[in-house]
């Protein structure tokens, strides 16, 4: 059910999460779709309240409209639930399995995301095989109330030449937000509340990737 293998050194552009607790009143499959309709090939299933079975049964169909549309699928902390749907790899945090131990259950074709919040975080991830990071918050953001310090454009600017990986900043990104976080050195925007509080989530997605391009 994987999509073409797409090197993760050229991950890139917009990153949609797709939390379950930030749904208004639609299926995270309905939002994958409309977003995919908009040109997001990148998404995140993201879960932090529900059962290991409710989480299967809710990221088994966005696996297959991933594939269908032809993107790419990452699951939020579980490494099981990645393998359980053929996800096409795993975003950790700070709190979650270790990055080697995350690689030895997944393997070497799977993408392994890190989020990071400072410098030796950043470092930590790059050595230890990380095929991307995430960073942030940039901004405060209502999706995390309990969140890691802000840090800002400029602590985005800082970490830039810390590692050669991807970067997706998040936390708390409008579109308007997009060229000051490209301009320091991100390599996209990791979001959700701007794509799923929308009402024309295609044309939420449009709006990124006009300035993204």
């Amino acid at each position: 059910m994987s999509v073409p293998f797409i090197h993760a050194s050229s991950l890139k552009g917009l990153y949609v999460i797709l939390d379950a607790q930030a749904l208004r009143g639609r299926s995270l499959v309905d939002v994958l779709r409309e977003a995919a309709s908009g040109g997001a090939r990148l998404f995140q299933y993201r879960d932090k309240t529900s059962s290991a079975l409710e989480m299967y049964r809710q990221a088994l169909p966005l696996r297959r409209a991933s594939a269908d549309a032809g993107a790419l699928l990452l699951v939020n902390d579980r490494c099981d639930l990645a393998l359980a749907v053929d996800a096409d790899g795993v975003h950790l945090g700070q709190d979650d399995l270790p990055l080697s131990l995350a690689r030895s259950v997944l393997g070497s074709g799977k993408i392994i995301g890190v989020s990071t919040h400072g410098a030796a975080q950043v470092r930590d991830a790059t050595e230890g095989g990380a095929d991307y990071l995430g960073f942030g918050p940039i901004f405060p953001t209502a999706t995390k109330p309990r969140h890691e310090p802000v840090m800002g454009i400029e602590g985005l600017r800082q970490i830039r030449p810390l590692t050669r990986l991807p970067i997706f900043a998040i936390g708390g990104l409008t579109v308007d937000a997009v060229e000051a976080v490209i301009g320091a050195g991100a390599n996209g925007v990791a979001v959700v509340s701007a794509i799923m509080d929308s009402l024309d989530i295609a044309g939420a997605v449009r709006a990124f990737m006009a300035r993204l391009s």
